[in-house]
């Protein structure tokens, strides 16, 4: 720009002299919408206008607004943001706009969106940049597909160059995706900073209130963490990442999955010129502190442009070794189970790989209280498989309690996983709010209810497999002079064992698997006290073979019935001839 702008502080609309250098997006950063032209008139054959702007069509909406390409009285084509009529009643809204006036008048390079007008305390509120005919990152690398490494330079360099230059004036802009990247020919411009933060500003969103795209989140802004031009470099790291594989680095799925792997540094790299892999796989460390910084990013590039491998200069980065994995769990870093300011300490798991930080590996990190608490926490697996053993013995000698026992837990744990996802995606979507706990006692009965009918469904093929099972073994113990009856210890002992791995791992099993996991780690919260269900489960598996052993061919009990005739559904399983093996 020419000459320095006004304070986008003050009131009116604020006429900025020079140019800028894209369109402002929508705030809503978490979808993008594929172009789309807006009527130039209004209906009555006049021109649309907003302020003194002509509208010559759309180029995108989100909730929070509509972008336009519009005609300035210059005869300069511009992009205009205008925020929604029922938002510019927000006062929230109106000053997330305010933020993006203040951050681009703030930020002078090229590559960077400027901003030439402003009102945003008119009765429609809009933001101006200058047009820029070039479609966004995310789109040129879906048509054309991934970028050559000579692409993939100038996109690098072109995107480094510019967060220097909004570093050095003191912002962060947080929302570095292939959607905020538009694209001249090969040299990139960056766009929207509707969620940038002022380095000397309060922090604008709710903490635990996450704002951007999963997937190109840092793990900082999802943990509610400070976030700093490490923050950006992170961004930018994924950004090239999908440039050069065209695909997004932490995979696509639900919300959580995607955030875990974020959290975890899970990123997918398979895809990248493994000389460049190295330098992105630092960057998208999990801990801010063991990014590369600017300069030796651009020193990296400047590697990977002659033909060499980076990760040498970034290598002193690699974060220490350090083993403090707990004895009952060894493959998910441990978090607290509520929302937490506490420092945690989450396992290493293997070996770490050069210049990035080892899987899981996070140290001090924070738990945001709008962030899926399930995400991280150990999978009990140990314990569970102990009570699942301890269940299929107690089926072999009272089968129906532990039937019901087995149908009492699956439905205690899809009740527990639908009550924790829907508090999960409100506080998502509106952050942390003091009727949280009023609104899940409300919802309670409602999520009961879903998960008894859920109970019954996924219960339908497990217990046609434990049935099939039970029929084959019965088959098989006629066959080496064991009774052939179903009313025996081993053929309900083999059937309820195929029903359970077949409802763990089933359709529908995911919910059936997190919420057990959830209620193992509510109730055995500590060591002793997962050590204490272990033992419990053990002697009493230990118990039932000790009865077994001497009654393997004995009837078993099948109380509250009489005998195994009176159970319903036993007369749709087959009967095996008296005289069969």
């Amino acid at each position: 720009m020419t000459s320095a702008p006004r304070d986008p502080s003050a009131t009116g609309s604020h006429r900025l002299p020079g140019p800028g250098r894209a369109p402002a997006q929508d705030d809503d950063a978490t979808a993008e919408f594929p172009a789309a032209h807006a009527p130039r008139t209004n209906g009555r054959g006049r021109e649309r206008k907003i302020g003194p702007y002509r509208l010559l069509g759309q180029l995108g909406e989100g909730g929070m607004g509509v972008v336009f390409r519009a005609l300035a009285p210059t005869g300069d084509e511009v992009a205009i943001k205008v925020l929604r009529p029922h938002v510019a009643y927000d006062s929230k809204a109106r000053e997330r706009l305010r933020r993006e006036v203040a951050v681009l008048t703030r930020v002078r390079a090229d590559g960077v969106a400027g901003v030439i007008d402003a009102d945003v305390d008119g009765e429609q509120p809009y933001l101006v940049t200058e047009y820029v005919p070039g479609p966004p990152l995310d789109e040129v690398v879906e048509e054309r597909g991934p970028l050559s490494p000579a692409q993939l330079v100038t996109l690098g360099r072109g995107l480094a160059e510019s967060l220097r230059a909004i570093h050095d004036s003191g912002v962060v802009h947080r929302d570095l995706k292939p959607g905020n990247v538009l694209m001249v020919g090969d040299a990139p411009v960056l766009i929207d900073f509707g969620i940038a933060h002022i380095g000397d500003d309060a922090r604008l969103t709710q903490t635990g209130l996450v704002m951007g795209t999963p997937g190109y989140l840092s793990p900082e802004i999802i943990d509610g963490a400070d976030v700093g031009p490490a923050t950006d470099w992170w961004g930018w790291a994924a950004t090239l990442a999908f440039a050069a594989s065209g695909q997004a680095p932490f995979g696509k799925g639900p919300m959580p999955v995607i955030l875990d792997r974020v959290a975890r540094g899970q990123a997918d790299l398979s895809g990248v010129d493994p000389r460049i892999r190295p330098l992105l796989e630092a960057a998208l460390s999990p801990q801010p502190q063991y990014r590369p910084s600017a300069d030796e990013v651009l020193r990296e590039l400047e590697v990977f442009a002659r033909g060499g491998v980076t990760g040498e200069i970034v290598q002193r980065r690699r974060p220490p070794v350090m083993d403090t994995t707990p004895l009952h769990h060894k493959q998910t870093p441990v978090r607290p189970q509520r929302p937490s300011t506490e420092l945690v300490q989450p396992p290493q798991q293997g070996a770490p790989a050069p210049w990035a930080t080892p899987m899981g590996q996070q140290v001090g990190q924070q738990v945001a209280p709008g962030r899926d608490p399930r995400i991280g926490q150990p999978a009990r697996t140990w314990t569970l498989l102990a009570l699942a053993v301890a269940l299929t013995a107690v089926a072999a000698v009272v089968p129906i309690v532990a039937w019901f026992a087995a149908l009492a837990w699956v439905f205690a744990a899809r009740w527990n996983d639908k009550a924790i996802t829907a508090m999960v995606l409100r506080r998502y979507a509106a952050g942390r709010r003091k009727s949280d706990t009023a609104v899940a006692m409300a919802l309670s009965p409602w999520h009961a209810l879903l998960a008894a009918f859920s109970t019954l469904l996924v219960s339908i093929i497990p217990a046609f497999l434990g049935a099939v099972a039970m029929v084959a073994t019965a088959f098989a113990s006629g066959l080496v002079n064991l009774s052939s009856s179903y009313d025996r210890p081993l053929a309900v002992g083999v059937g309820t064992a195929v029903a359970l791995a077949t409802a763990w791992w089933g359709p529908g099993g995911t919910a059936t698997r997190r919420g057990s996991r959830s209620l193992v780690r509510t109730v055995a919260r500590t060591q002793q006290v997962t050590l204490a269900v272990v033992v419990v489960a053990g002697a009493l598996a230990a118990g039932c073979a000790l009865y077994l052993a001497g009654n393997l061919d004995a009837p078993l009990h099948w109380w509250p019935y009489s005998d195994m005739s009176q159970v319903p559904g036993a007369g749709l399983i087959p009967s095996i001839p008296a005289d069969w093996g």
